[in-house]
């Protein structure tokens, strides 16, 4: 009972806060794109366990405070995570000019509270922001998430979801390493015009999904809670738990690609 009350909700609310959303193509060249499915496995790495993080290697869960990891989503390649570290970011920033409008300020205030989000997530996993958006890992846009129209296969009508504030999508490719490494981009777009405080619930949000964590929490303490909620609570023990578990799976990104 208790997971059909869970879906049900998870389905009211998935279009009113936060979007997941997989592309498998690129926006520019970081790497080669691939297009990755459970049916074209051949040329793939075989799925393995990284070594964990340092920084989450010396973190000891709390087991009473449990995790949300049977939440969690896998991918045809297995779990999201990182290899490499820092995870390079790049973000929208303001024009370097002297403007005291309010515009140019609310800009500011947005691109603070993504800094602050960053330097929360950065005591569990190393991130370091880049100034060449082609060098980027995540890429974080203050943008509003399209609506994403699809067409519902039952009636046959165009279904337009409700508006989001905040969108993560993820891209795999290969990269230019020589071996070439199966890897993945993130981007997140985050919409203007949010309040300083919707601002950095949404990208502490969003990028506890960039790090892996692709799934929602039923509790509303926890940072990747499934819905908006009026506070930003800060990252909960629970959120760190299920990110150590995510850390513990094997998956095939990072490993090289068979040769062909």
């Amino acid at each position: 009972m208790q997971v059909g009350w869970l879906s049900k909700r998870l389905k009211r609310a998935r279009n009113f806060y936060l979007g997941l959303v997989v592309v498998a193509s690129l926006f520019f060249a970081i790497g080669n794109p691939l297009s990755v499915t459970a049916e074209n496995p051949s040329s793939l790495p075989p799925p393995k366990v990284h070594p964990l993080p340092p920084s989450l290697a010396k973190l000891s869960p709390d087991l009473k405070a449990g995790d949300y990891f049977d939440q969690i989503q896998s991918t045809p390649v297995g779990y999201l995570i990182w290899s490499e570290f820092p995870i390079k970011v790049y973000l929208d920033r303001p024009p370097e000019k002297d403007d005291s409008s309010a515009s140019y300020r609310r800009f500011q205030q947005w691109t603070e509270a993504v800094l602050q989000a960053i330097a929360d997530w950065n005591v569990y996993l190393p991130l370091r922001e880049v100034k060449d958006i082609q060098q980027a890992d995540i890429l974080i846009q203050r943008l509003e998430p399209p609506l994403g129209r699809k067409i519902d296969p039952a009636t046959g009508r165009i279904e337009i979801p409700r508006a989001r504030t905040a969108q993560t999508r993820y891209q795999f490719y290969s990269t230019k390493t020589d071996p070439p490494l199966l890897s993945t981009r993130m981007t997140i777009q985050i919409k203007p015009g949010l309040s300083p405080t919707a601002t950095l619930a949404a990208i502490r949000h969003e990028l506890g999904h960039a790090l892996g964590i692709w799934g929602h929490s039923p509790v509303e303490a926890d940072v990747l809670f499934y819905s908006q909620t009026k506070k930003s609570p800060p990252i909960s023990t629970r959120d760190v738990n299920t990110l150590i578990r995510i850390y513990q799976q094997s998956t095939q990104l990072g490993w090289p690609l068979a040769k062909s």
